[in-house]
């Protein structure tokens, strides 16, 4: 394995057994196996246990919470030879709990379920995906990344008519027009651009004080991804860039991206920002990436642990990229 496929999120080698999706007599005895295991989300947020909750929790297929979930249930697969499904409960209204920051950049409050343990929380994904397991981080990733495309395609892009789950989640049929839906997953191009011992860093206008990524944006229709890396880059802070080369990808299930992480050698270093796309952006040298990484910077703070920019500057600074 590549330490590219080591970035959180980055997969596991899960048997997702698509071959059983349409399967409803393989479906239902897979339910009944006794083997089998429901994984659980509520408002976009994972079901976690264990010491300071960096384990996904699985629960008998019998257990009483899964009762008030909703009627959408995902197949995820197979772990070791054993059904793993992934129910919602969503539904559910917590009284006397935290939930004024639900929504926020990184929220973090838990919310207990008084028919768990106490250690049984729901927990933002954000908040815990690095110290999670790779099978956990994918089977999360991907029950988060579902969610949210059924919450989001509920209705035919073609005929305007509700659209049906089916294929155990992995697909919406409509009934009037025919036509069938699958998830979506958009490429979003990650950049490290960098200039002799320079790296480039920008901010996007809302995130938290002292936070600097990696640029980052939609590759467009018609565009390559090396084209969409020179774009980004010169759009958002007016820096051309030379030579692209691929380093690593990242699912990122927030809503549905997939981060194409790419190194550039900038032609240029004059630069001048867009303020509609980013509030600023600076080159940091290898010494003050250094600073930053360690905590001791006094204006950046270090990247998000588990996101591909702090898999990527990491590694950087280590001389490891692949």
């Amino acid at each position: 394995m590549k330490l590219a496929e080591t970035v959180t999120f980055g997969g596991s080698g899960l048997d997702r057994a698509a071959h059983l999706r349409d399967d409803s007599a393989a479906l239902a005895a897979a339910r009944s196996d006794p083997d089998a295991r429901a994984i659980l989300f509520w408002r976009s947020k994972p079901l976690l246990t264990g010491e300071s909750c960096h384990q996904l929790a699985r629960l008998a297929m019998d257990h009483p919470i899964l009762h008030l979930a909703g009627p959408l249930v995902l197949f995820a697969g197979l772990e070791a030879g054993q059904p793993r499904f992934v129910f919602d409960l969503s539904n559910w209204e917590p009284t006397d709990q935290e939930l004024s920051s639900l929504g926020a950049f990184l929220d973090p409050s838990q919310q207990h379920h008084p028919s768990m343990p106490e250690d049984h929380l729901f927990c933002e994904l954000r908040a815990r995906m690095w110290e999670l397991s790779s099978r956990d981080a994918e089977m999360a990733a991907l029950a988060r990344g579902l969610f949210a495309w059924h919450a989001s395609h509920g209705f035919c892009t073609r005929c305007g008519e509700p659209t049906q789950s089916a294929s155990a989640g992995w697909q919406r049929n409509c009934a009037a027009c025919g036509s069938r839906h699958f998830p979506r997953t958009d490429p979003v191009v990650i950049m490290l651009i960098t200039h002799q011992n320079k790296v480039l860093l920008g901010r996007s206008p809302g995130w938290p004080e002292g936070m600097y990524s990696l640029l980052a944006g939609f590759v467009e229709p018609g565009e390559t991804i090396e084209a969409a890396v020179r774009r980004e880059v010169f759009e958002e802070a007016g820096v051309t860039v030379g030579d692209v080369g691929y380093l690593a990808s990242q699912p990122w299930p927030f809503p549905a991206s997939l981060m194409l992480g790419c190194r550039g050698e900038a032609t240029s270093q004059q630069i001048t920002i867009d303020p509609v796309e980013i509030e600023d952006a600076r080159w940091v040298t290898r010494e003050e990436m250094a600073e930053v990484s360690a905590g001791n910077h006094p204006e950046i703070r270090p990247a998000r642990k588990g996101a591909i920019a702090h898999f990527i500057l990491h590694n950087w600074l280590a001389d490891r990229l692949d």
